[in-house]
């Protein structure tokens, strides 16, 4: 047992549902934002309780934690948030709106953490990112915890602590509601964060894993880990073992397998509205990689796009869902993760897996 925040109640319990703008979908957002006069975002000290953040505001954005940063990284990312979330500004035309963000300053100190976990495991998502409209957008995290939350109860001295909640995508941007941290502000990000929870919780290893298929992002951890202080660490894009279900189907984003993992995790996290009821106007409205890369390199072009056809965010194929076996899919990545943290616990030099991994979708080196 240890005294660390209560996850559950941060993370995603039921879609468009809580304080928590996480956990509801792109087509939801849409509607609530036109009704919501403060979004909130907390800047907090590690070890402060959810519940508490959840009570500021109406609508609340993952945190950022204060031992994470200096000054200038503070700036830096309050302003890059504030350029993408709730419309990224260049090229917008329309679906402006008139909710406000407001920055909360959480000072109080956060109780004294005693615990010394073996293993700190934690998330590096894009935790604000569309995933079409029956999926919640912290999808990615939804999937990390997942593996992470069973491997706390598996393995005696491995603890999941708070998730970074902030990365780097582009497809979510043109659509709206998400939010992108630059290459390089993320890489500082990892490092101030890896830094402060080594000086919090004195773990014997960080392990950190993330779902996010873009390679600069998980380039961009890698790099951060890197610089930080942690002499023993490992990192895992749980998707790796996944790619012939993904990627080698078309199935890059928000289509069938992330459906399958979300719904596996727990049902009510699919807004059963859209899926599978709707199953036809999901299908109608996705991209192929192919436009989606092609657009991404011309983000204004993008956004006038997306403003203008009806499609949904979805980079893939939702009927890869009715060939999938969510079970299976779960279980490779758990087995990947219980190596690396079996790794991790044998005390052993080298051997760790400490690399961002190969793009799986050719011709895709910068995009998502």
């Amino acid at each position: 047992m240890t005294c660390l925040p209560n996850l559950t109640t941060y993370l995603p319990q039921r879609v468009n549902s809580g304080p928590w703008l996480t956990a509801y979908t792109l087509f939801e957002l849409r509607q609530r934002i036109e009704s919501v006069q403060q979004l909130v975002l907390p800047i907090c000290p590690l070890g402060s309780e959810y519940t508490s953040l959840a009570e500021l505001g109406e609508l609340v954005l993952p945190p950022l934690f204060h031992e994470a940063m200096d000054d200038e990284l503070k700036s830096s990312l309050l302003q890059r948030i504030r350029e993408c979330f709730p419309y990224f500004h260049t090229g917008r035309v329309a679906g402006q709106t008139s909710a406000r963000l407001d920055i909360v300053e959480v000072t109080k100190p956060a109780p004294v953490q005693t615990v010394r976990p073996r293993v700190l495991a934690f998330s590096v998502d894009t935790a604000v990112e569309e995933h079409g409209p029956h999926l919640p957008l912290s999808t990615d995290t939804i999937q990390s915890y997942s593996v992470l939350t069973r491997l706390e109860e598996e393995v005696d001295g491995f603890i999941a602590g708070p998730p970074v909640e902030y990365g780097h995508l582009t497809w979510g941007l043109p659509f709206g509601l998400s939010i992108d941290v630059t290459p390089e502000l993320l890489t500082r990000y990892v490092t101030g964060f890896t830094n402060a929870v080594l000086e919090w919780l004195q773990p014997d290893a960080i392990y950190v894993v993330d779902v996010h298929g873009s390679l600069v992002h998980r380039q961009s951890i890698v790099a951060g880990l890197e610089q930080s202080r942690a002499n023993r660490w490992a990192f895992r894009w749980l998707h790796e073992p996944l790619i012939e279900f993904a990627s080698e189907r078309g199935d890059q984003h928000a289509g069938g397998v992330e459906t399958a993992l979300v719904e596996f995790a727990s049902p009510e996290l699919i807004d059963r509205r859209w899926f599978p009821d709707r199953l036809d106007e999901i299908e109608a409205g996705e991209m192929s990689l192919e436009q989606a890369v092609e657009l991404t390199a011309d983000l204004p072009r993008f956004i006038e796009y997306a403003e203008s056809n009806p499609i949904n965010g979805i980079v893939g194929k939702i009927r890869n869902y009715e060939s999938l076996d969510a079970a299976l899919m779960f279980d490779r990545m758990l087995t990947v993760a219980r190596q690396d943290v079996d790794t991790l616990l044998s005390g052993q030099p080298g051997d760790v897996h400490q690399v961002a991994g190969d793009s799986p979708w050719e011709r895709d080196k910068q995009s998502r």
